[in-house]
């Protein structure tokens, strides 16, 4: 029975001996598996011969008066192989005395540690890119948080500028109409922050769960999904920043793009009030402000939801074409939101008039939105509604 005993404990651990001055004497075939010499080449050399040159002499030093005073010593060693590679045993130092109580030789027993050292390093790893991702971030914030202050004291410049060239009335009401937008995209951008913060919280709880497991592809997974999921929060920073820059310069741009950059802006509150929204897009360009376009779909897309959630419409659906139309660009903006009646048809376009609360309405949206279309782009907005639907149209001269 001692000899399966001594069988077992060989088959399953890593064992050596060495003589008083650390000459092998004996070695098991798991020793040679995984330092990669042969036993031949093992027995009668100095146990040196696969010390690691990393490991600091002290810590040798300290191994040898552990043992010499007839001690256990237990460490996790760092040990190199015959190829060249590296491996970490748990090792335990036994010393064998005999019936006088000197020491006659010294028995080492260990187990492979290596795949959870070298997780653990990778782990660590991870989790420096972790704190420069976490500060690249922080900066980011700071830098664009930066420059929609700019952004912001810029606009507050230019109303004073158009002020003074006696356009006063329209200025304040069109800036009235640009901050409640910015505030609108201020919530936004809380509400399309929040699921992804969640999704960053999970992918750090798997990676934890992934290093305890073992799991070396795990923790690769999950690491490279958070850095997705931080690169996709800045760039939702990005989009908000583009929508309120204040360069007013007309230039030629495409009509789709406009619209995709409002849709994309408005993604949660689309998704959250569960609307369907069908695109049907020619690619037309025409010569005006693309931001000004951006923020007339985005009112006309906000009228429609709040519609929508009066009339208690279940499907809701929205549609928005482009087309070439005798020389003209046509946008169509149509919901199934029960359309408007008569008595407010006249209206809609008034500055002030608005048939919401005033915590949800400040009367101006559609004011600016034709404001928008006649000044900025040349052109003009029009409405015709029946039962259940409602159709807003724009039309832009292509010359």
């Amino acid at each position: 029975m001692l000899k399966q005993y001594k069988e077992a404990i060989e088959k399953s651990n890593i064992i050596s001996k060495t003589d008083i001055n650390g000459v092998i004497t004996f070695v098991n075939d798991e020793f040679c598996n995984i330092s990669g010499y042969t036993k031949n080449e093992l027995i009668g050399q100095n146990h040196n011969i696969i010390r690691h040159p990393d490991v600091e002499d002290k810590i040798y030093k300290l191994l040898w008066e552990t043992i010499k005073y007839k001690k256990v010593y237990k460490d996790t060693l760092k040990n190199l192989a015959k190829d060249g590679s590296t491996f970490y045993v748990n090792t335990t130092i036994i010393p064998i005395l005999d019936k006088n109580e000197n020491i006659i030789e010294y028995v080492a027993i260990r187990y492979d540690t290596t795949k959870e050292i070298v997780l653990r390093e990778e782990l660590q790893k991870k989790e420096i890119e972790y704190e420069e991702l976490n500060k690249s971030l922080e900066k980011i914030v700071e830098e664009k948080t930066r420059e929609l202050k700019e952004l912001n004291q810029t606009l507050e410049e230019r109303v004073q500028d158009e002020i003074a060239k006696n356009e006063e009335r329209q200025r304040v009401m069109f800036w009235q109409s640009r901050h409640a937008s910015l505030g609108q995209m201020l919530a936004n951008i809380a509400h399309q922050w929040r699921q992804p913060l969640t999704e960053l919280s999970l992918a750090m709880f798997n990676i934890k769960k992934a290093f305890q497991n073992n799991s070396e592809d795990g923790v690769s997974k999950f690491y490279t999904e958070s850095k997705h999921i931080i690169r996709n929060m800045s760039e939702t920073i990005d989009d908000f920043t583009n929508f309120f820059n204040p360069h007013k310069e007309k230039h030629y741009f495409n009509i789709s793009d406009s619209i995709r950059e409002s849709l994309v802006l408005l993604e949660s509150i689309i998704d959250d009030e569960m609307i369907t929204v069908k695109t049907y897009f020619e690619d037309i360009e025409v010569l005006g402000i693309t931001n000004e376009l951006t923020q007339v779909i985005i009112n006309l897309v906000n009228n429609s939801k709040d519609a929508f959630i009066y009339n208690s419409i279940l499907l809701r659906e929205i549609s928005i074409i482009t087309k070439k139309e005798n020389n003209f660009a046509v946008i169509e903006v149509q919901d199934n939101a029960g359309g408007i009646a008569k008595e407010n048809l006249e209206k809609i376009f008034e500055p002030y008039f608005t048939t919401k609360h005033k915590s949800r309405g400040t009367g101006l949206g559609l004011f600016m939105s034709r404001m928008i279309c006649e000044q900025g782009l040349n052109g003009t907005l029009d409405v015709k509604t029946k039962k259940y639907t409602t159709t807003f149209s724009i039309k832009i001269p292509l010359d």
